[in-house]
């Protein structure tokens, strides 16, 4: 039940707190004394409804959801959330204007442009209002918001779409802008590798998707907050009228309406998923909530930053300083045929998971929650004295 403090910076399924998984060892066996694991009670029991409860409350103390927001939660991840927000955003515009619209996308990493491809392999119209690779080259930067927020309509876009955090690019929106929030078009976001990394205003919001796996649990489950007016028009809409305008029908597992009707447990919710989340969000508020997560999450992307920095002629960091991810700090080394030694190296000091994703390489330190300050520290000290060493 117990295990050596790790060093562990992989992008995803990424590290837990130790004190998480051992009181969730102990709950797989036996929860709360019912004789019965929490992998094994019904979903529809309650005690698996208690922890549905606890886990939405829980999100809501944590990040000041408004009374206009609904939280809920889908079996899948970031994926599935790709389709299942193009379909039920798609049919809300319809009932909004009676006709399909067009989704719009800020594509700035392969996580956003996945989204895109895949409402538009669904049949639905899609525009990408910024593409940074394609018109830049490259990622690793976001266009100020007066270069694009002029071409969003209300009457003409279902929603417009953004990550809010790129683990494969390393980079982050700052804020989601108050432009944005002012157009009128709903705003939907992917947080799934920032969700709770830092305070945000949820209002700006009027859908959040956000994968377990990467900060708040394990894979296979997907927290939702989702403006309550949507669900509404969602809800008022039928099948024929959207069939008429073209727009595909939501699978019923990740029809938003239906899930929140049935409180997240239409079909069998993994609660041992679930109680893993509901874990982790009382060990944030045991802390401090958000404005002390936020802190450390500074320093420690503060600390390894201004190591890299430190060697601008040995280290490539291509991601713009104003949008570089707090959670996800991406190189490569400017010297070639040292991968491999700094991977090596890294390993002999305990340092793991710091191999960049295979479509671009180089590396990545992904500094989510879980991983410790203490730990960012060493991997900065190697840093420095690998870049001395082999300069």
């Amino acid at each position: 039940m117990d295990r050596q403090p790790a060093n562990y910076f992989g992008a995803g399924p990424a590290m837990l707190p130790t004190d998480v998984l051992q009181q969730a060892a102990r709950d797989l066996i036996n929860f709360q004394g019912v004789g019965l694991g929490i992998g094994e009670i019904s979903h529809r029991s309650k005690e698996a409804g208690a922890v549905i409860e606890s886990t939405k409350a829980h999100v809501r103390e944590l990040m000041g959801v408004p009374d206009t927001h609904e939280v809920f939660f889908l079996q899948g991840g970031g994926t599935t959330g790709f389709s299942s927000i193009a379909a039920n955003m798609a049919a809300a515009h319809v009932a909004r204007t009676g006709q399909a619209g067009t989704a719009a996308y800020l594509v700035t990493g392969s996580w956003s442009a996945k989204a895109e491809e895949e409402a538009a392999r669904l049949g639905l119209a899609t525009e990408r209002l910024v593409d940074v690779k394609r018109a830049r080259g490259k990622y690793g930067s976001i266009p100020a918001t007066v270069e694009w927020i002029g071409s969003l309509s209300r009457d003409k876009h279902s929603y417009v779409y953004l990550c809010e955090n790129e683990t494969v690019h390393g980079v982050e929106w700052p804020e989601v802008p108050e432009e944005l929030v002012a157009c009128g078009v709903p705003v939907v976001a992917d947080l799934s590798s920032d969700i709770l990394s830092r305070q945000i205003d949820v209002g700006r919001y009027d859908l959040i998707m956000a994968g377990a796996q990467k900060n708040i649990g394990l894979a296979g489950l997907t927290m939702y907050i989702i403006r309550k007016r949507l669900l509404e028009d969602i809800s008022s809409v039928s099948d024929e009228k959207l069939a008429a305008a073209g727009v595909p029908l939501a699978p019923i597992a990740t029809h938003y309406p239906t899930a929140v009707a049935n409180n997240s447990a239409y079909n069998t919710i993994p609660m041992f998923t679930l109680h893993i989340m509901d874990l982790v969000f009382q060990r944030l508020l045991e802390r401090g909530g958000l404005p002390v997560q936020q802190k450390e999450n500074a320093e420690k992307a503060r600390t390894l930053y201004n190591a890299l920095d430190k060697y601008p002629d040995f280290y490539c960091l291509p991601v713009e300083k104003d949008v570089r991810s707090l959670m996800n700090v991406v190189f490569t080394l400017k010297k070639e045929g040292l991968d491999d030694k700094f991977l090596e190296q890294a390993k002999v000091r305990g340092l793991s998971g710091l191999k960049g994703h295979r479509s671009v390489g180089g590396f990545r330190a992904s500094l989510y929650n879980a991983v410790d300050v203490s730990s960012v520290r060493k991997l900065a000290k190697f840093v420095e004295e690998f870049a001395q060493e082999n300069s």
